[in-house]
């Protein structure tokens, strides 16, 4: 029977620090503010986007919200976001993505002034993981690092086998894995005999994008299993990448979805603004 890692409660422990650290720098009269940019009207994205005010309001940090119309052109979102690098009250700026697709999301994610990219998706910032120096670190593969150690899952030495190869969650998750001195396999969907490289790991990342596609075949008895999948299936129900059901009586330790890697996605989102404001 596998050991059930509460997301929701370790993402309330991380934000109940955040927020004794930020009323801490508003005592020595430092105030954080997010700026959060969403183009379009994505149902997805404003939940997201709602979620992220509401973790801010929480916390303590002022957001500021520039809700543009889906005709926006790429000259004016990159004018909002170069104004915003050079205004000295923001700390963080997040573009929600997807982004229409007259805009190159490589290009605006490029425009965000490095020491306020709280996404931690500019080249730089994903250099400096990569290397071992400081910098933001992904949102989500940071808030997983977190739900192991805080849940007292041991790293070192352990096989860690990520499923996915994107550059928001499965190239990031295995520097970071590497980096708490895992030994790290990535597979993606070219990988020959998968469930034989999946059933070697001890903590098993999944990020393939399918719904339900890891049973317990792919699962080694008593491994640790993360799902970052977010799916609605035929009954709208939220489910992840993992047949939560089939693999639950074999793993070691799982993240239920909901409420596992979601609600830390944003719990380390807040604290890359944190930390963002404290250097």
């Amino acid at each position: 029977m596998a050991f059930v890692i509460d997301g929701k409660k370790i993402s309330q422990e991380i934000k109940e620090e955040l927020k004794e650290q930020v009323t801490a720098l508003r005592e020595e009269g430092k105030e954080i503010a997010l700026a959060v940019i969403q183009v379009g009207e994505d149902p997805a994205s404003s939940v997201y986007v709602g979620n992220k005010k509401k973790a801010c309001a929480y916390i303590g940090i002022r957001s500021e919200s520039y809700e543009l119309p889906e005709t926006v052109t790429q000259e004016e979102l990159i004018a909002l976001i170069e104004r915003l690098n050079r205004d000295d009250k923001i700390n963080g700026i997040l573009v929600q993505l997807p982004l229409p697709d007259h805009i190159d999301e490589d290009a605006v994610i490029k425009s965000i002034a490095p020491s306020k990219d709280v996404d931690g998706f500019h080249p730089e910032s994903v250099g400096a993981l990569l290397i071992g120096q400081a910098g933001f670190l992904p949102c989500t593969p940071a808030g997983i690092i977190q739900l192991l150690k805080r849940s007292n899952i041991e790293i070192t030495g352990k096989e860690c086998v990520v499923i996915g190869r994107s550059n928001i969650v499965g190239k990031p998750m295995a520097v970071l894995l590497l980096r708490e001195n895992g030994t790290v396999t990535i597979t993606h969907s070219r990988t020959r005999n998968l469930k034989e490289v999946c059933k070697r790991a001890d903590i098993l990342v999944v990020a393939v994008g399918k719904p339900k596609m890891i049973n317990r075949e792919y699962v080694k008895e008593g491994a640790t299993v993360i799902d970052v999948g977010i799916h609605r299936n035929a009954e709208n129900k939220l489910c992840g990448d993992v047949d939560y059901e089939d693999v639950f009586p074999v793993a070691g330790a799982i993240t239920p979805v909901p409420g596992g890697v979601g609600p830390m996605t944003i719990a380390m989102l807040m604290n890359n603004c944190v930390s963002g404001a404290m250097h």
